[in-house]
């Protein structure tokens, strides 16, 4: 799915098992590191059903842009973060992860896990070779603990998704997942193996 500016996906699957309030949730997504804006947001996860943005935890996607939301970044993206609402973080806080690092290549693969109520983890990689990347993991930020996720699946918008069509991202979603439960990171690694092996090019 080829995504520019004003275009967005949005379903609410709230009552088809999505994860809501605090309950443990990750997804992956690949994407491209070569399709990319400062937008907002390019995002794929849990959004709200009510299509307007509600405040701190209302929603847990990752997002893939060179957005710089609070300030402070260093270098120029694209980067994996947490869009949690209200903000775009780059690790447990509103300073810049000196973690963080760009993902320029074709195919990337990015990771958010967050278990709903204390802990969250971004990773990134090349969705062609290597292993994952572990961003962050850690704290969840001041005011995003527990999560109250409202179970909307969001892919190239924030979680005022289609409110008067300001979408302003653009990026390339290639496949993704999202899940119930706090995967392990073997289980991630597992995911990024798959990856790599149907060899993306």
């Amino acid at each position: 799915m080829y995504i520019n500016p004003k275009n967005s996906y949005w379903r609410d699957g709230h009552t088809t098992g999505v994860p809501t309030g605090s309950a443990p949730e990750a997804m992956y997504m690949v994407t491209s590191g070569t399709h990319v804006n400062s937008g907002c947001c390019f995002d794929y996860g849990n959004s709200e059903t009510t299509r307007k943005a509600d405040g701190p935890g209302a929603m847990d996607a990752i997002n893939f842009s060179t957005q710089c939301w609070f300030g402070g970044c260093s270098g120029n993206g694209p980067w994996v973060q947490a869009d949690l609402e209200w903000g775009l973080y780059s690790g447990g806080s509103q300073s810049w992860n000196p973690n963080q690092r760009a993902f320029t290549s074709k195919f990337v693969t990015a990771t958010l896990k967050n278990n709903g109520t204390s802990r969250f983890a971004i990773k990134g990689s090349n969705a062609q070779s290597g292993n994952l990347t572990t961003l962050y993991a850690g704290s969840l930020p001041s005011g995003y603990n527990p999560m109250k996720k409202q179970g909307a699946i969001i892919l190239g918008s924030g979680g005022d998704c289609c409110n008067g069509n300001t979408n302003l991202s653009a990026g390339t979603f290639y496949e993704g997942a999202m899940v119930s439960g706090y995967p392990s990171d073997q289980t991630e690694n597992a995911v990024q193996a798959n990856i790599t092996t149907a060899g993306y090019r």
